[in-house]
């Protein structure tokens, strides 16, 4: 979910709510459909500054719905409104603090009954730098994501992204799961020996520990990144439980998992599980031709073709089955769609993808676990410091 959609003149459809962006409303509704077509999460796009789209450029600054709400708090507000969705907000770290979000997500984890995770992103624009003021970046050079051998400033964005969720998962589990015993009769509300110091010291972070907030329902929630080269993979195969990935046909979908699977070997995770789920933007529509005059449409409006970081497709829900199914046997675990248009394309996914997929015996017709982990195939994680 990203605002009005993923198509920066999406708030001009005539079926689009651009006054209801900025009200808590508008997101449930969203999350509730999604939840109605039992599907297994909803990301929350999210930046540091306005939302500004280097693929889609603005033409004046004015044209484009800039302004949007805190992913984390939006995703707080939706939890207790729906009940087995997974809820994944985008949480920028680059300038953050690793104990901030870790209570943070641990709280939407309690909210939701296990049903948080987060999508961690990197930050190296100067002008995200400027909005803090404590930190440069200097220049980074996005093409070095290319280079697995190259110590640059990007790499170590990167790794320090690393250092960050491994300091969430250590303060996740500093509570082990029976820490509150609660027992009035002795006035003992925790069993302290069950409280631990994390003690992370590296290059970027130094937390003691432990959390303010216990163990989480799910133990560890979910944690997912999204990748476009050789380093962003990396940080998945160390980090994350899903990587997003952004192949533009079946022979690269193959070749991207080789080198995910390779760096995931490469962390010692082999015996782990990490999903590797396809990103493409949808313009749908009940005929193909429908669907190509609803993405022209949008693109008179904006006064430019549109462009994405990722795979973009137009056509029916139908021919989208087809595709998704065909990288599904490249060995992708599933797919991230992004609605070009809300809600007319997430719509189109719910009530037209999903039925046409279950008519195939390829998704779901109702929810079998409770929480995200569960969706996923996740197990609940053992505690790191619990003693055996």
């Amino acid at each position: 979910m990203d605002g009005a959609g993923w198509h920066p003149a999406a708030w001009r459809a005539a079926d689009a709510r651009p006054g209801e962006l900025l009200t808590a409303g508008y997101w449930v509704d969203l999350v509730r459909a999604a939840e109605a077509a039992r599907l297994d999460f909803v990301t929350i796009e999210d930046t540091l500054g306005p939302r500004v789209d280097p693929f889609n450029p603005s033409r004046d600054g004015t044209d484009q719905a800039v302004g949007h709400l805190d992913s984390v708090l939006v995703a707080a507000r939706v939890a207790p409104l729906t009940s087995r969705i997974g809820i994944v907000p985008t949480a920028v770290v680059t300038h953050t603090e690793p104990f901030h979000l870790s209570k943070a997500i641990a709280t939407l984890d309690y909210v939701s009954s296990g049903r948080a995770g987060v999508r961690v992103r990197v930050a190296w624009t100067q002008e995200d730098s400027a909005l803090f003021g404590r930190r440069e970046i200097g220049e980074v050079d996005l093409a070095d994501a290319k280079f697995p051998d190259l110590q640059s400033p990007l790499s170590e964005l990167f790794d320090e992204t690393a250092d960050y969720v491994e300091v969430l998962r250590r303060l996740w589990d500093s509570w082990e799961d029976d820490a509150e015993i609660r027992d009035a009769a002795t006035g003992r509300f925790v069993d302290r020996d069950k409280l631990h110091y994390i003690d992370f010291a590296g290059k970027w972070f130094s937390v003691k520990g432990p959390s303010i907030t216990p163990r989480p329902p799910q133990g560890q929630p979910v944690v997912t990144s999204l990748a476009h080269a050789v380093i962003p993979y990396r940080l998945a195969a160390r980090a994350a439980d899903v990587v997003y990935i952004t192949p533009a046909d079946r022979t690269e979908s193959e070749s991207t998992l080789a080198v995910v699977r390779e760096e995931q070997a490469a962390a010692g995770r082999e015996s782990e599980t990490l999903h590797v789920f396809g990103d493409l933007v949808v313009f749908l529509g009940e005929t193909a031709a429908a669907a190509r005059e609803h993405k022209a449409r949008l693109d008179e409006f904006a006064g430019a073709e549109y462009a994405s970081d990722t795979r973009i497709f137009v056509g029916t829900p139908a021919e989208l089955a087809d595709d998704l199914l065909d990288h599904h046997a490249a060995g992708l675990s599933g797919f991230r769609l992004r609605p070009a248009a809300i809600p007319h394309d997430l719509t189109a996914i719910t009530e037209g993808l999903v039925p046409e997929l279950r008519s195939r015996g390829a998704f779901r017709t109702d929810y079998e676990a409770k929480t995200l982990r569960g969706h996923l195939g996740l197990g609940r994680p053992a505690n790191r410091y619990a003693a055996v």
